[in-house]
């Protein structure tokens, strides 16, 4: 069993299944306008829209009775989507789902939150705990973050052949994958046994590295003329595909962090699965100018790891996803 490949499907998440499942809701309740966020015009601006979760990360947190990240987490999915439209994020809700009620567990969902507010420069303005025991098992920890832009600052969303990708290094994992990263860690290791890599003392403590914030990146991609921008979540590099039909070539993508090769040589993933799946160690994605590249990449401690040509479908790394 050790050595048979692993897959995201196999582990228990089927991307294509969930895909037509998210396309059936979006079908039956109407298009919207905006991708990373829902977009309402309010006159001069819009307001914007974000809504995600932390996933099953929770179960890692559960596993070794911190939660004291997983807030970071959940502010971080959904202030990134808002960057990835243009959207200044502003404001958060969160909504957490128990089983039973716990003060200890609760605190810590609560600093996380907080941290995560501080550094995305958003307020807390509210939220809801629901006591649920049969329907939840544990916890679930969600939220909606909300955003003001000018018209004017909304990114197209559509890069152009001929346009380069500046590339955002990651924190980790963030918050996408982690069920087939934890199969993959938990076929010959416990949570709190040492990690194998560099920089964590245990495996799930490089599980629960929290999501960076790329709120920081919102200024200057204005600034350099950013067409469009993708946050890679779930389903890996392939949502550079969500900034229009082109082809995407990523020839110098940041290193994956050791997190990444741990889980890889664990499962028996292969290349595609775990570019297909996570963000390896790039998390967030520019397509601009080419002239503008270089300036946007030394502003902002990014890196040129690609372009768009014609054509279809991601290349990274000589892998076609």
């Amino acid at each position: 069993m050790g050595d048979d490949e692993l897959t995201y499907s196999e582990a228990g998440v089927d991307i294509e299944a969930s895909e037509a499942a998210t396309a059936a809701l979006v079908s039956a309740v109407g298009d919207s306008e905006g991708d990373y966020a829902g977009l309402l015009d309010i006159g001069d601006r819009y307001l914007a829209l974000a809504t995600d979760g932390v996933g099953t990360k929770l179960l890692v947190a559960e596993a070794l009775g911190d939660y004291s990240t997983v807030g970071i987490d959940c502010i971080a999915m959904n202030a990134n989507d808002l960057v990835a439209a243009g959207v200044r994020p502003v404001a958060f809700v969160d909504y957490l789902a128990v089983d039973e009620p716990d003060e200890t567990f609760a605190e810590q969902v609560g600093e996380g939150l907080a941290a995560g507010a501080e550094e995305a420069n958003v307020e807390l303005v509210g939220g809801e705990t629901a006591v649920m025991p049969e329907v939840i098992n544990g916890l679930d920890l969600a939220g909606t973050c909300a955003g003001l832009a000018a018209k004017d600052d909304i990114f197209e969303g559509c890069a152009e052949p001929g346009d380069a990708l500046v590339g955002f290094r990651s924190s980790g994992i963030h918050s996408n994958g982690l069920t087939l990263a934890r199969t993959a860690a938990t076929r010959n290791h416990e949570y709190d046994d040492a990690f194998p890599g560099d920089g964590y003392e245990t495996v799930g403590e490089a599980l629960l590295e929290p999501t960076r914030l790329y709120t920081d990146l919102l200024d200057p991609m204005r600034e350099h003329g950013v067409r469009g921008a993708a946050h890679v979540t779930g389903g890996g590099w392939t949502n550079l595909e969500r900034l229009g039909e082109n082809r995407y070539v990523v020839d110098d993508a940041f290193d994956p962090q050791p997190v990444f090769e741990f889980v890889q040589s664990e499962g028996n993933v292969s290349d595609e699965e775990m570019h297909r799946t996570f963000n390896m160690g790039t998390g967030f994605v520019a397509a601009l100018d080419p002239g503008n590249a270089k300036a946007l990449a030394e502003a902002t401690e990014g890196r040129v790891v690609g372009r768009v040509e014609d054509g279809d479908g991601v290349s990274i790394r000589g892998l076609e996803l």
